[in-house]
């Protein structure tokens, strides 16, 4: 058991320096003593001698970060600190401090920065633990972790926007974006800024469900750049039924709907409808509104998919006690830790059972994005990502603002993102 085990963690190795440069790959003898360190029933690894492990994570993870590094501490005799780095710029951080040997030993980002992260060299596989961190997590996160079908992060939380809907104003979450227009009709009063339904309409983020019916952003489940799926007949039809929604639904520009003024109107009773993320969740609650969260109402009698983000450990490729921090992100990872996580900061698990458990089941907000994370569709990971958001949110305003020709208008943003992708101008 432990040759092979060996063998396929010099290959997993391998890969991974593979896609940096020479300057940034592992010393020969590192690789020979990590995969020597590895118990002789393949059951669990044994971390190097003397390891003490540095965790970077955000301010408000502090609480969960710092109770079960104390447990990780007791059980396995490893110090553990923490140093608070917001899950954004960690990989933007490590590039620079990963070589330099200033980097944490575990790090915890979101996963549309995974294919920086690899094509720049900076993690490592989750090589040992991969099939329990398949077996116990979602599907969808899962995927959302795995890189060139190479698993890299060990998943943690998940996050993903809902329905918003105020109980005093509408009983029951619409089921079709059909009943919302109809609810419309007799609800909307624009003098008095009541309205149905909001939500950030040129942010391609909350927009994407209307792609979602029938189009894609990249083919291979977000991983093949020269696949896009934008402009497909499916995607074509719901952006022309987003247009419509202008008239029927929500008749103000797109600028003028933001996080604020929508927030605004929910608070104060005139908002019956949001489209809106668990980072609301405490704003809403403390303004005293009976609300609940539902699935997004299906599109042309479609399920709408929403993008999901998915929050996962990762091993810092230039780490000097690779073994131990891989024993941390599995301890960080399991069951019992995500109950934790959601349990101290209110983090939605992506563990099967741990989104099963009686304590997030029984509520019935969790539920709701719970319901809604397993129609939702995870932002492709690849570099190539960040060359489709100002091409895209450009097609979606032309259409919403001026009445655009939505196929034109996708054919456009299409044609710029492939010209980016293939580095078109340099």
């Amino acid at each position: 058991m432990k040759t092979w085990w060996v063998m396929v963690l010099i290959a997993c190795l391998f890969v991974v320096s593979a896609c940096g440069t020479k300057s940034n790959e592992a010393p020969n003898n590192q690789r020979t003593a990590q995969a020597n360190q590895v118990t002789d029933d393949g059951e669990d690894i044994v971390p190097e001698p003397g390891a003490k492990l540095l965790v970077w994570e955000s301010k408000e993870e502090r609480p969960f970060v710092e109770a079960i590094a104390k447990e990780f501490t007791a059980k396995y005799g490893i110090e553990v600190k923490f140093e608070e780095v917001s899950a954004g710029d960690q990989v933007t951080k490590l590039t620079t401090d990963g070589p330099a040997k200033l980097g944490a030993d575990v790090v915890l980002f979101p996963h549309d920065n995974l294919g920086k992260a690899v094509t720049s060299g900076l993690i490592l596989p989750n090589d040992f633990y991969e099939d329990q961190s398949r077996d116990e997590n979602s599907e969808i996160a899962v995927s959302a972790v795995t890189y060139d079908g190479v698993l890299y992060g060990y998943p943690r939380s998940i996050e993903t926007y809902a329905l918003f809907y105020n109980k005093k104003l509408i009983a029951e979450a619409p089921k079709s974006f059909d009943e919302i227009v109809e609810f419309a009709k007799s609800f909307n009063d624009v003098k008095n800024n009541k309205f149905a339904l909001m939500w950030e309409v040129s942010n391609f983020y909350f927009s994407y469900p209307f792609i979602s019916t029938g189009g894609y952003i990249y083919g291979n489940h977000g991983q093949d750049k020269d696949d896009i799926g934008l402009n497909t007949e499916g995607a074509v039809k719901g952006l022309n039924y987003y247009g419509s929604l202008k008239n029927s639904l929500l008749p103000m520009n797109s600028g003028d709907i933001t996080y604020d003024i929508k927030k605004g109107f929910f608070v104060a009773g005139t908002l019956a409808l949001d489209i809106n993320g668990p980072w609301a969740l405490g704003d809403y609650r403390d303004a005293g509104i009976d609300f609940g969260v539902a699935p997004l109402p299906t599109i042309n009698g479609q399920t709408a998919s929403s993008f999901s983000g998915i929050k996962a450990w990762y091993v810092n490729r230039y780490s000097e006690y690779p073994m131990a921090a891989r024993l941390f992100a599995r301890f960080a990872s399991t069951k019992e830790a995500q109950l934790l996580d959601y349990e101290l900061t209110g983090a939605l698990p992506s563990n099967k059972e741990a989104a099963e458990d009686p304590a997030v089941q029984n509520n019935d907000i969790v539920k709701g994005f719970l319901e809604q994370f397993q129609q939702s569709t995870p932002m492709p990971s690849i570099p190539e990502m960040g060359n489709v958001w100002s091409p895209i949110a450009a097609a979606f305003s032309d259409v919403w603002n001026t009445g655009k020709d939505a196929k034109e208008a996708l054919d456009n943003a299409v044609k710029q993102i492939r010209d980016a992708n293939n580095g078109a101008g340099k």
